[in-house]
């Protein structure tokens, strides 16, 4: 099965751009073209943002996320009553989750730089 890699990864891009090109396009339809050999290569998005900076955008999130619950942690033990016990446990469910999400990402990536890595050239 012959599928044009440029071909696909602009079919996906517009689709998830919600692009009104696509829409309405079905899947099946999508599967022949590939499967064709379509080596008419549409427009490639010419996003501005990175993955270098959507990554550092998403880490930054992160801590920020970690930075509030930090400070309701420490506002609930100062006695602050505007802060809740409630308020204070869901920030540090939120804030380990977040990090455990990152580290699981990290991971991922790490195995994906291996798995490169260990490929014969």
């Amino acid at each position: 099965m012959n599928i044009n890699t440029n071909s696909l990864y602009a079919q996906m891009q517009s689709m998830s751009l919600g692009n009104s090109s696509t829409q309405g396009v079905s899947f099946e339809k999508m599967g022949n073209d590939l499967a064709m050999g379509d080596n008419a290569s549409p427009a490639v998005n010419k996003s501005t943002s990175s993955f270098g900076d959507m990554l550092k955008d998403a880490v930054n999130n992160v801590n920020d996320i970690q930075k509030d619950s930090g400070a309701k942690r420490t506002a609930f033990e100062m006695g602050d009553r505007s802060v809740t016990l409630a308020d204070t446990m869901v920030a540090s469910a939120k804030a380990g989750i977040a990090f455990d999400a990152t580290v699981q990402v990290r991971n991922k990536f790490v195995e994906a730089y291996k798995e490169i890595m260990n490929m014969p050239v």
